[in-house]
């Protein structure tokens, strides 16, 4: 068809349009996201690939910003710009694409730090990329070597979360609580931790525990550890409290938008149970693969 032909067609109120530069639909019609990724692509190009929030969508990981416009990765030395609804990034450093619906999706290790990058909200970060880990969807160790090996620029925000998942934290909530704790100057507790009894039978996974105050903090929320269940909770604080271990429940919400009410739980309950008897109670930190 002619050049002209095609812009009558795609004119206003008429049956195509023209979304981006280099892409005609067949229809007027509000594209949907699999068509948005398909025009992104095509706009950057043969060796483009997505990237990023929409990457990670399409990966499966579920707490993601709102974010409308598609990532995409070119070539280095592609002369294809941003325009629309999408963001096209060079680099150096193109991965190997994996296809998912039919569209080249870089790994997600590559798409987290790239969308992170990108992102100014530290808990949206570290609830982004706990959803991934916790999940089973994306292994820590590819997600540290992606970020050592890739640009500094914008690298802040993600290389403190992964740092944070060295130290045995690896969801957002848990670094929300070692924020609280730290402002609430009570003593340093093991973070993430098993209790067991003198036999050996495992109480249960703590957030923290203070062994001096036999105190354990207990952070509330299916949404923000998946796989577990409300009744696994349920006899897990039985366990503990069965075994003389003091447990203070929180909710994330409360951890994030409500820390002093927190703090003052916590230096109350730490002051009553610093007086008790200790449990016969053994700790064993919970390892992670690095």
């Amino acid at each position: 068809m002619s050049h002209s032909t095609i812009s009558a067609r795609c004119r206003p109120g008429k049956p195509w349009q023209r979304p981006i530069p280099g892409v005609v639909v067949f229809s007027n019609g509000t594209l949907t996201r699999q068509q948005l990724r398909r025009a992104a692509l095509v706009h950057a190009g043969p060796a483009a690939m997505v990237t990023g929030i929409e990457a990670a969508r399409m990966h499966g990981v579920k707490r993601l910003p709102a974010e409308a416009k598609v990532h995409v990765l070119v070539p280095h030395e592609s002369g294809v710009s941003s325009w629309g609804f999408a963001t096209v990034e060079r680099t150096v450093h193109l991965p190997e694409p994996t296809e998912i619906d039919g569209l080249p999706v870089v790994p997600l290790a590559r798409a987290l730090f790239d969308a992170a990058r990108h992102m100014d909200r530290l808990d949206e970060v570290r609830a982004m990329i706990a959803d991934a880990v916790q999940r089973g969807l994306c292994d820590p160790r590819d997600l540290k070597q992606e970020i050592e090996k890739g640009t500094t620029i914008g690298s802040a925000l993600p290389r403190r979360v992964v740092h944070e998942m060295d130290r045995g934290i690896r969801s957002a909530t848990g670094a929300w609580a070692r924020s609280v704790v730290k402002r609430s100057k009570l003593p340093e507790p093991q973070w993430n931790v098993n209790l067991f009894t003198s036999d050996d039978r495992l109480l249960g996974r703590v957030e923290a525990y203070w062994r001096e105050a036999n105190m354990a903090l207990e952070i509330d929320s299916l949404e923000f550890h998946l796989g577990s269940a409300g009744n696994a909770r349920a006899r897990t604080h039985r366990a503990l409290t069965g075994a003389g271990v003091v447990v203070v429940h929180v909710l994330p919400s409360h951890l994030r938008d409500e820390p002093l009410t927190v703090i003052q739980r916590l230096r109350a309950t730490y002051e009553k149970a610093a007086g008790r008897p200790p449990p016969d109670v053994q700790v064993r930190s919970v390892r992670h693969a690095a």
